[in-house]
């Protein structure tokens, strides 16, 4: 049995205790705010309740392996599952509407047809035959198996290039796919939204980045009775259950070495933890930055890790009034320009707000770290927005609550959101290997392989425990 600590309490780092806990290894998690969930989080006031990370869940079946494999639960007897149908409604700046039924790929064509015109869901439905041929290509080794020793394969772009001979062109962005093989501004408009929602700017992400609307086209979108907080407390239960210990308020200020090796860390307060494993789901970035991980060996081993200076401004909003009868649980305002779409979440849910004639709203945008911008006026903007899909929202808003990056950075440690993995783009979007260049310390969560995301940073957890399970990295045990 070894004795292992885990930094943070995110999903990711929660996956690996859990994991880990299972497997016999006696596990302790610090966490150095008050609370689990990392940016999984809530916001309630006056009987309203908000998720202020994700809203939605994508690939449950991460999360249903991991129930199954810390306790023989399916994950359905600790929350409550839907799918959301339509998966979104999307309105265009020029003022058309479609709605996109959950993981119906005719569905999805008939919609786009009906609302866009005789063509445009075949050209979409062509696309998305590519953009699972670079799934295919990548699923395996960028969300199911350990990062290769040698990544560069993954480096390269696998969206295949449409066209033959002569005319058989790769397409090197996102933006540039949407162009040449959308051929309508509102498709485009759609593609990028994927991209944007990720925290991908669709001009630099690589073309790769479409296998983020073939996931979620594909697989569906998934509502937590309760919002994804309830889903970061079963996951914390399910710890519990399985004797992790959590120490909360207990910032990690060093991982201690010895031999080359990580032998433990060292809390704010100056108190030492010897441990055979440290597990760290804190953003890579700010561990080296802080200084947690110290650069002694040289920037060169310094991991890689995604650094797309965006993150999110979410904006709750309390209404009075009930949910109009033909609302949808997702919409999604495009804007002109190539600017980011804001999403408006309108969950059927009696738990987040105080009774039935009124309702709980959830805004968000993807922003640029910086410049810092006034908030405030910013969040003008995205109301103003998501009054084109919620009827009256000016007259019936009773309050607002404005987050932003630096309430990101307070939760998270980061003020950056990190995006899924992508290969291609010469491979800077791969992120951080889960071993890291320190013997002994393994990386989870959002930052690390195959993080960013809510289901991959359950598969991050599920890599590291494997990692350690399987026997890596051991000769240091004591």
């Amino acid at each position: 049995m070894a004795r292992i600590v885990v930094i943070g309490a995110g999903l990711g780092a929660m996956a690996a205790a859990a994991r880990l806990a299972v497997a016999g290894h006696r596990v302790t998690v610090y966490e150095r705010g008050p609370a689990h969930g990392g940016a999984v989080g809530r916001y309630a006031r006056d009987g309203f309740a908000f998720d202020t990370g994700p809203g939605l869940l994508h690939l449950p079946a991460v999360y249903r392996d991991l129930f199954v494999k810390t306790g023989k639960e399916p994950l359905e007897d600790r929350v409550a599952l839907t799918q959301v149908d339509p998966a979104a409604r999307h309105v265009f700046a020029d003022g058309t509407r479609v709605d996109l039924p959950n993981a119906s790929r005719a569905g999805t064509v008939a919609a786009l047809d009906a609302a866009l015109g005789a063509g445009a869901g075949e050209r979409w439905g062509d696309f998305l035959t590519r953009a699972r041929e670079a799934w295919d290509r990548t699923r395996r080794p960028l969300l199911e198996e350990p990062q290769p020793a040698d990544p560069a394969p993954l480096a390269r772009e696998p969206y295949p290039a449409p066209g033959a001979g002569l005319l058989r062109r790769p397409t090197r962005t996102l933006a540039r796919v949407g162009a040449r093989e959308l051929r309508d501004p509102r498709l485009a408009a759609l593609l990028d939204a994927y991209a944007w929602s990720y925290g991908f700017d669709p001009a630099d992400a690589p073309a790769s980045a479409a296998v983020l609307p073939y996931m979620e086209q594909t697989f569906g979108s998934w509502y937590v009775a309760g919002g994804l907080r309830v889903l970061a407390d079963a996951v914390y239960e399910r710890c519990r259950k399985r004797r992790v210990e959590f120490v909360f308020d207990a910032p990690v200020e060093d991982v201690l070495e010895e031999d080359g090796r990580a032998v433990g860390v060292r809390l704010a307060g100056g108190e030492e933890v010897a441990a055979d494993h440290v597990v760290s789901g804190a953003p890579v970035p700010a561990l080296y930055r802080e200084h947690v991980v110290a650069r002694e060996r040289g920037d060169r081993d310094v991991p890689r890790f995604q650094a797309l200076g965006t993150s999110r401004v979410t904006v709750c909003l309390a209404l009075r009034g009930p949910r109009e009868a033909d609302a949808v649980h997702r919409a999604v305002v495009h804007a002109e320009g190539g600017r980011p779409a804001v999403t408006v979440l309108r969950p059927d849910d009696p738990a987040l707000r105080p009774d039935a004639d009124h309702e709980a709203v959830t805004v968000t945008a993807t922003v640029r770290t910086a410049p810092e911008r006034e908030w405030e006026a910013f969040a003008d903007g995205m109301v103003e927005a998501a009054g084109r899909a919620v009827p009256g929202l000016r007259e019936r808003l009773l309050w607002r609550h404005v987050r932003t990056p630096e309430d990101v950075r307070r939760d998270t440690g980061a003020a950056e959101v990190p995006g899924p993995a992508l290969a291609g783009a010469g491979g800077r979007l791969l992120p951080a290997d889960n071993r890291s260049p320190l013997p002994g310390l393994y990386f989870a969560g959002g930052w690390s392989h195959p993080g960013g995301g809510l289901a991959h940073a359950g598969m991050s957890g599920a890599l590291v425990a494997g990692l350690i399970v399987e026997g890596a990295d051991f000769r240091g045990s004591r």
